[in-house]
């Protein structure tokens, strides 16, 4: 028994030891093992980052609809005071007050004539809000791929040194790889923040366009009801 409890002491101590080197792994330096392509794949990861920020917060504060405007701009069409109500868009510098502003300056034209500049506007502030998107969409395929290519490369530079130097260990093998997986990791993290940040954002814009097709529903049907 004593010697059993003996023998068991440092095999203990050695899995206390691996686990304590395994859990002081520092993952930054770590990171960096992926060879130069992990410095392009950062450079795009910065790039999602800011994009997603950027765009989130100019669509978050664009597609606010002030439900006060909204009622004002309403009584003000009622009372037939379109010269208030013009003004009124004007002052709110808001996607949907210049999409109605559209309207209210052709009152009194055909109905097709104020549905085609409203849709117009709409159009273009739509675009506004997907500027830059096209860059998310084009990070979400490319920085997987670059990651896939900094793998391959690596593994074909691993075979060759193997081709020259000879020394066929799975050391030499493993350290190589568990290193050039590193990139299609990072590339693949990215890809997907990218992929994500680009649908989640859409979808913003999307519910936004189904409220501006509500409020614009709204205005004709105020279009069509008597003067107070």
């Amino acid at each position: 028994m004593l010697l059993d409890l003996i023998l068991q002491v440092p095999v203990a101590t050695d899995s206390t030891a691996a686990a304590a080197g395994v859990q002081s792994i520092n993952y930054l330096s770590l990171l960096f093992k992926g060879g130069i392509v992990i410095y392009p794949i950062m450079a795009l990861l910065l790039v999602t980052l800011f994009l997603a920020a950027e765009r989130y917060l100019f669509i978050k504060d664009a597609s606010k609809i002030d439900m006060g405007f909204l009622r004002s701009l309403k009584d003000n069409i009622l009372r037939g005071d379109i010269r208030t109500a013009s003004t009124l868009c004007k002052g709110t510098n808001k996607p949907i007050s210049r999409i109605l502003e559209k309207g209210i300056a052709r009152v009194g034209k055909p109905v097709k004539d104020i549905e085609s500049a409203m849709e117009i506007q709409s159009n273009l502030e739509i675009s506004k809000m997907e500027k830059n998107m096209g860059y998310l969409g084009l990070i979400a395929g490319v920085a997987p791929t670059l990651g896939f290519v900094g793998t391959i490369s690596g593994i074909i530079r691993i075979f060759y040194e193997i081709s020259v130097t000879g020394n066929f260990s799975i050391e030499t093998i493993s350290n190589g790889l568990y290193e050039k997986m590193i990139s299609s990791f990072s590339g693949l993290v990215v890809g997907l923040l990218a992929y994500s940040f680009y649908h989640g954002i859409n979808m913003m814009i999307d519910k936004f366009s189904i409220n501006l097709q509500a409020t614009v529903m709204d205005f004709f049907d105020t279009l069509n009801e008597p003067i107070r």
